[in-house]
């Protein structure tokens, strides 16, 4: 933390459409500094991964975007980011509840519920990432949830105490930057295991289901482009997905 710029923006909205929209259009218009970030209280137009939506009460969760510009990282293996804002969400987390772990590629979860949600966005130039915008949504003190959300869950029901979002994202930032420092420095390797270690689901045949069907098999590994490669139990048969392409199955 140390090392970010002082020059660094930290803009605070009451509402936008999306702060991962707002940061983009921002850097469009102007340089900004490494670890700037767009903080709002409210979404109009929250995104997920690939188009799914993010609900969230106004005032109640988290939710900002984070400017980092790494160096080096080709696109193929651009899934980096993923995994260092991931396991940056879980350490947080972990501060206030056991049982967070990370659902491929980078949903945060309490036991079988979906407590945080990460959209990164990279824009790419001769096949190197040129900055990321890393939009972070987390449920903090929201305590109803629209019913069609399939299994929400936030801090505040878990821990039963309303929880300070300063605080959780001062946390945040300080877990991101050991992380992102440790890249820096080349310790990816150890980034990776990390990751593997946090998964959901990480160790045991669990059902899945892709275009083919339903079928039993194992998390064997997560690829730097970010594809889950799963063996099947049956015929120890290797598959590799990306997103959307397999879906875990609930027990």
């Amino acid at each position: 933390m140390e090392q970010l710029s002082k020059e660094r923006r930290i803009i605070r909205l009451e509402a936008t459409e999306s702060t991962n929209l707002y940061l983009k259009q921002l850097l469009r218009e102007e340089h900004l500094e490494e670890g700037s970030m767009v903080i709002a209280d409210f979404q109009t137009v929250g995104r997920g991964q690939m188009g799914n939506s993010w609900f969230s009460s106004k005032g109640e969760n988290l939710l900002f975007s984070l400017l980092i510009y790494p160096r080096d990282v080709r696109a193929n293996e651009q899934f980096i980011i993923s995994r260092i804002a991931s396991l940056a969400v879980k350490n947080t987390l972990d501060r206030f509840t056991d049982d967070i772990r990370i659902k491929w590629p980078n949903d945060i979860y309490w036991k079988e519920q979906k407590i945080a949600g990460i959209l990164i966005e990279n824009d790419i130039e001769e096949k190197h990432i040129t900055n990321s915008v890393i939009g972070i949504g987390i449920n903090v003190n929201q305590k109803l949830f629209p019913p069609d959300l399939p299994n929400p869950v936030s801090l505040r029901q878990i821990t039963g105490s309303i929880q300070d979002r300063d605080y959780i994202l001062d946390i945040f930032q300080r877990e991101f930057f050991l992380l992102y420092r440790d890249f820096q420095k080349g310790d990816i390797k150890a980034i990776e295991d990390e990751y593997m270690l946090d998964l959901y689901r990480a160790n045991g045949y669990y059902w899945y289901e892709d275009e083919n069907g339903r079928f039993m098999a194992e998390i064997d590994e997560v690829l730097p482009s970010g594809h889950l490669v799963l063996k099947t139990m049956d015929t120890e048969e290797v598959r590799t997905y990306a997103f959307k392409e397999v879906t875990f199955v609930d027990e």
